[in-house]
């Protein structure tokens, strides 16, 4: 099993194909979710450690009987819990064929055609933000991690060694934002947070407001991290107007798009993403809404050279000896990680192989979807939207004519109810969100399967839930 023939790795390819189109040929047939204890997926796996192997057979078995059946099926069309991508066949291809070059892309040396391709890939992505053209960046494991790097090259540029650093953001902003700051010794409590108005977007006025304060009492303001696209709403921050606020007080300005940024891909939302390009820095996760599997998420710096004073560290077992500058390239000196998978490979496949329009178009489709949901919504007289929708996301609830003179209260309680119900049925899945204090459903259309018919099916799956309850 260790180093098969040719002709068994056919033998072994046709067989994981063959299962690949079997589950995603019937996808509409399956339910999101199963209900499921831990004990349950415990007693369907043998626990004794093997001492000898068994054959592939055996193991697709397991694969096929217990690992699909007890697992969330994040690519079905009414999966609408979380920003959660179905991912393509094409990238999963991507992603077996990096695993057979295994390339560490460390260094140019370790990989020069992976590495080559990651840096055309990062320019086509800032090419389709609008940065400027000396901007450069890499993939990383996610958006968590790509808002760490940003945050990392923005002390940098500020004031390395004040401990008195403070970075604004939203009351909507992602909590990776707050848990950057803790690891890199800024502090959760020097992440101020700056208010909303009615469409849950940064307000520039109380920004100013707090950086104005927050000078008059000796502390060092030095980044401000405007949304472009939260994960409860999707609603996108004033840009340029933080943009010109950051340039007011010498502010780094960061974006998390890790969510919404690629919706810029579709006409109808691009006004929404005026003056992105003038961000110092992105976070982006192409395995949201480039549809691609997880891992990868993308950094990308407006002067990458910023980056690589923060990141870049002498070791002599590392040092490049040999090498013209091109070749000398190390994308351990622009961020966290040493060690980094092919992950390059399934999006300039998919970039190359679909290409943008066909993409924008899915993008587009699903904000349409998230639209007609609200229209549907609004149309009602027993379901309220509870926030606007911007992009794909969408927050509701469902008050029946029963519940109409009962306390906000018991709403919220009939909702939590009626989510844990709704998931527990398997038809459809949502998550949940809380604003301005009251219990909301939450979806999010980020599948190119999805269709206007999946947004009737989610209602008429709730009202059927709820009159269970």
């Amino acid at each position: 099993m260790l180093d098969p023939s040719a002709d068994e790795i056919r033998d072994w390819g046709n067989s994981v194909i063959q299962l690949m189109a079997d589950y995603l040929g019937n996808l509409r047939d399956r339910k999101v979710y199963r209900h499921m204890s831990s004990r349950e997926i415990r007693d369907q796996l043998d626990p004794t450690v093997p001492t000898k192997g068994i054959d592939l057979n055996g193991l697709l078995k397991v694969f096929r009987e217990t690992v699909i059946p007890f697992s969330r099926q994040n690519a079905h069309p009414r999966m609408f819990g979380y920003v959660q991508s179905p991912g393509t066949p094409l990238a999963a291809f991507a992603d077996l064929l990096a695993s057979t070059l295994n390339a560490n892309l460390t260094v140019w040396r370790s990989a020069p055609a992976p590495v080559e391709l990651e840096r055309l890939t990062i320019d086509w992505i800032r090419q389709i933000l609008g940065f400027n053209a000396e901007a450069g960046g890499l993939f990383v494991s996610g958006g968590s991690m790509a808002n760490l790097a940003a945050i990392a090259a923005a002390r940098q540029a500020k004031d390395y060694s004040s401990d008195r650093l403070r970075i604004y953001a939203s009351s909507e902003t992602h909590f990776s934002v707050a848990k950057a700051a803790a690891l890199l010794g800024i502090g959760r409590e020097n992440v101020r947070h700056v208010a909303v108005d009615e469409h849950l977007r940064m307000r520039a006025d109380d920004l100013v407001a707090k950086i104005t304060g927050d000078l008059e009492e000796g502390y060092v303001p030095f980044c401000v991290v405007a949304n472009a696209g939260t994960v409860n709403t999707g609603a996108v921050d004033p840009l340029a107007e933080i943009r010109d606020v950051a340039d007011r007080f010498q502010l780094w300005m960061h974006v998390d798009g890790s969510y919404g940024a690629f919706a810029v891909l579709a006409k109808s939302a691009r006004g929404l993403f005026a003056g992105i390009e003038r961000a110092d820095s992105i976070a982006l996760d192409p395995h949201k809404w480039l549809y691609l599997p997880v891992d990868v998420g993308c950094v990308i710096y407006r002067a990458p050279q910023i980056a690589r004073a923060a990141f870049a560290h002498e070791a002599e077992y590392t040092r490049i000896i040999g090498e013209e500058a091109d070749e000398a390239f190390a994308f351990w000196d622009y961020g966290p990680e040493l060690s980094r998978r092919f992950r390059a490979l399934k999006i300039w496949m998919l970039l190359k192989g679909v290409g943008l329009h066909s993409l924008g178009e899915a993008i587009e489709s699903n904000l349409a979807c998230a639209r007609y949901l609200e229209s549907m919504v609004r149309a009602s007289d027993d379901f309220e939207m509870v926030a606007p929708v911007d992009l794909s996301i969408f927050c509701f609830r469902h008050v029946p004519v029963q519940l109409r003179n009962e306390s906000a209260e018991a709403i919220d309680a009939f909702n939590e109810r009626l989510l844990i119900a709704l998931q527990r049925d398997g038809s459809s899945y949502l998550s949940n969100a809380a604003l301005g204090g009251r219990f909301a459903l939450r979806g999010c259309v980020l599948n190119y399967r999805t269709t206007l018919r999946d947004m009737e099916i989610l209602l008429d799956d709730l009202r059927r839930v709820a009159r269970s309850l």
